[in-house]
């Protein structure tokens, strides 16, 4: 895939089919997304955006040292982290646009209270939220990311239907949190996509 190391075919088969909707409409110029693992999603906005525009700003929030599940399976996160900047790395340069990748490193309640403190409320044009799947940070992550995103901007979820293995527990699932969210932001928001696995909304006001 254009020489990029990916391990997995996450994006390629739950985002992707509908970022070229979503994104080649949309246009965004400033995107935020929390959990970038090897950087599928940013390579794939780099290179689409780099097709509508010749400047634009993304916001790549992780710690890099994987959930739960990814303790499980053993993953080596140091690996995953190289392959995210030799990844984007490579998109940067084959774009030969003016592209500002800003990498959070950080647990994301920090790395967006820090965006606000920062005087980004309704900077994002696209928000997108992929990162723990515990029911609590997928909650705090919608609300802070809500401030951030511009009104008419959008907001997606993944792992909308996601469930922990081998647990029975509703708060490690991110249903419950997106479910929370979007009926206690109901007047400010709009659903306009919502496919098995993933959720997307539209900010009113």
């Amino acid at each position: 895939m254009n020489n990029y190391e990916f391990t997995n075919q996450w994006f390629e088969k739950t985002a992707k089919p509908l970022w070229s909707q979503i994104i080649n409409q949309s246009k965004p110029e400033k995107i935020l997304e929390i959990g970038s693992y090897e950087g599928a999603s940013t390579c794939y906005l780099i290179d689409t955006l780099s097709r509508h525009h010749d400047a634009f700003e993304i916001n790549a929030i992780d710690t890099w040292d994987g959930g739960i599940e990814h303790k499980e399976i053993k993953i080596n996160m140091q690996l995953v982290e190289e392959r995210f900047k030799k990844n984007t790395s490579l998109a940067i340069k084959k774009s030969k646009k003016s592209i500002e990748l800003i990498t959070h490193k950080a647990k994301s309640i920090n790395a967006l209270s820090n965006l606000i403190t920062s005087k980004k409320s309704g900077y994002f044009d696209f928000i997108y939220i992929d990162g723990s799947h515990m029911a609590s940070d997928v909650l705090s992550d919608a609300i802070l990311s809500f401030e951030l995103l511009k009104i008419n901007g959008i907001m997606g979820f993944d792992d909308y239907l996601w469930k922990m293995p081998n647990s029975n527990n509703l708060l490690t699932n991110p249903k419950i949190a997106i479910d929370s969210f979007t009926n206690i932001f109901a007047l400010r928001s709009a659903i306009f996509q919502t496919p098995n696995h993933q959720l997307y909304i539209k900010k009113l006001n």
